[in-house]
């Protein structure tokens, strides 16, 4: 006896990571709260990817750097990881300094002027 296929597309999660906004400024004393949201949002399966959105985190510090040192040791334990959204250049660099390493979501380009095209032209110069 066998059984049938079933009709129509198979069933497949979806690709979009979940997103945890971090709002700040951040203290020590809220570092289990979020380090236990980050756990909720891995779900117990793990392997998963979570995305914190730092932009609201507030003037980075000591506190934001061990948050996100903690919440990224949390993910790896759950069998996840965690990317930065939004990351202000100053954590970025704090994080740089304090050797952490952050997969970071890819910010949009602004759009470079094609090659060999002039905005403006000088008199006297040379034609290419």
């Amino acid at each position: 006896m066998s059984s049938g296929r079933p009709r129509g597309l198979p069933h497949v999660d979806a690709m979009t990571p979940a997103v945890l906004v971090i709002t700040g400024p951040v203290t020590r004393g809220e570092v289990t709260g979020w380090c236990d949201a980050l756990r909720e949002l891995l779900g117990p399966a793990g392997g998963r990817l979570v995305e914190c959105d730092v932009a609201g985190i507030g003037p980075p510090g000591l506190a934001a750097v061990d948050l996100l040192a903690r919440m990224q040791l949390t993910a790896r334990r759950s069998g996840g990881r965690i990317r930065l959204r939004d990351p202000a250049p100053e954590l970025r660099a704090l994080l740089d300094l304090v050797g952490l390493r952050f997969d970071v979501v890819a910010q949009p380009e602004q759009r470079e002027p094609p090659l060999d095209v002039q905005e403006a032209v000088e008199t006297g110069d040379p034609a290419l």
